[in-house]
């Protein structure tokens, strides 16, 4: 999600080009590499003090059992993804802050775990500590402070998704494809390095929304050539992680379409690696729209899965048929909808999305930027100041459905009216 918002929904990759780079994710049974073999994609030996991490055992299970085991998920959102150019170069604290969200804390992450969710995303804008070309280098200070935060999680055993987000130098276009080819492999070299002892439950998201910010086609779906532009660094991405040493060829890999669009024509122009089931689709939808998302004219309060739900089944049906039924693996890596002093229908509308998603072997990650007042996209959903969810009744109905206990079929059938009073909390 951006600090402004968007139409999203995101899908991953199928194609031909570059399979034989991808074959060595599958494999064996358990990984038992040691801290000695952890290796850059140029194939140099890197010590175990470069990576800061033992390597663990590893799970050689497909990205379609993983899935099964991930229940729903929290965004750690406008944190270590803020910042902005005018911080480059900040301190982390500095940077994890400029959005006005408090430093993480372990509690924090704790609470989100004991209220029920399992997967911990972490989205992350390493330009403002990268320096410049040919290396591209992290500052050791903001990939310490990343990897403190990866490790609250850890050690909760819950799953975390690493990604690369509000990066704007990936613009999807033939033009700018060799110099975002060259920084891509160049960062996630430097983060698969450091993460390469982790488990099967750290999963790397190779990019957040890849689009061509600014143009008509952005929130569009993109063009033919665009599209195929995400392809290749998509591509790019997983043949450098899987070069990588430690558990890094066993490693899941998150992959989205172009601007991570749930649009029926940017989710079937994804190609996928061929040979490689460690690789789960990431798809991002606010949906549907008027609800969930739009600020503007024609935004709504209300939802009723009777009158309302076509966009949601749209989306379900579409990733069914181009991903789940030909056993590759996806996730809503983002959803949401703003408050609107709603809660009682957005608790409806999240029971029936997570449990319509839940229904075709798919789970879902809550998009929580932190943001309660005001005007805009007020995502906001667990306090971090006060290590509260303000909204009780959402996360109750969020459980019910992440553990199967909805009867869809009833949500469907129920009156237009669901509420005595229209005037909801």
């Amino acid at each position: 999600m951006k600090k402004q918002l968007k139409t999203k929904v995101i899908a991953a990759v199928m194609g031909i080009a570059m399979l034989m780079a991808f074959a060595t994710g599958c494999g064996g049974n358990e990984s038992s590499v040691t801290s000695d073999n952890i290796t850059s994609s140029a194939g140099e030996n890197t010590s175990s003090s470069d990576t800061n991490t033992e390597v663990k055992e590893m799970r050689d299970i497909s990205s379609i059992e993983l899935i099964k085991e991930m229940k729903i998920g929290w965004c750690l959102g406008n944190t270590f993804d803020g910042g902005g150019k005018g911080n480059k170069g900040a301190s982390p604290r500095t940077l994890e802050t400029a959005w006005g969200n408090p430093e993480t804390t372990k509690e924090m992450i704790d609470e989100v775990v004991k209220g029920g969710f399992n997967i911990i995303r972490i989205p992350v804008t390493w330009d403002w500590s990268t320096g410049a070309a040919p290396d591209y280098k992290i500052s050791d200070a903001w990939l310490n402070r990343v990897q403190e935060v990866v490790d609250y999680a850890v050690d909760n055993d819950v799953f975390v998704i690493l990604n690369l987000h509000h990066e704007t130098w990936h613009y999807p276009t033939e033009d700018n494809y060799e110099a975002a080819s060259d920084r891509l492999k160049k960062i996630w070299t430097q983060i698969g390095n450091r993460f390469a002892g982790y488990n099967e439950k750290l999963i790397f998201e190779g990019m957040n929304e890849p689009r061509v910010i600014g143009s008509a086609e952005e929130w569009n779906g993109g063009t033919p050539g665009t599209r195929e532009i995400v392809n290749k660094l998509n591509f790019d991405f997983v043949e450098t992680i899987r070069g990588l040493g430690g558990n890094n060829k066993l490693r899941h890999l998150m992959i989205p379409g172009y601007a991570a669009s749930s649009s029926t024509v940017a989710l079937r122009d994804i190609k996928l690696p061929e040979n490689d089931d460690k690789i789960i689709v990431s798809v991002h939808a606010y949906s549907p729209y008027n609800f969930a998302l739009n600020t503007g004219s024609g935004s709504t309060e209300k939802w009723v899965a009777k009158a309302h739900r076509a966009d949601i089944d749209r989306i379900a049906n579409d990733i069914k048929t181009l991903f789940i039924d030909k056993g590759v693996a996806a996730l809503i890596g983002e959803f949401g909808a703003v408050n609107r002093s709603n809660e009682l229908y957005r608790a409806d509308w999240i029971k029936y999305y997570v449990a319509k998603m839940k229904e075709i072997g798919v789970s879902c990650v809550l998009w929580d930027n932190g943001a309660f007042n005001g005007g805009g996209e007020n995502f906001g959903f667990f306090d971090r100041r006060t290590l509260t969810f303000r909204f009780p009744k959402m996360l109750e109905a969020a459980m019910e459905a992440a553990e199967g206990n909805v009867d869809l079929d009833a949500m469907i059938k129920a009156p237009i009216q669901l509420y005595e009073n229209d005037k909801v909390a």
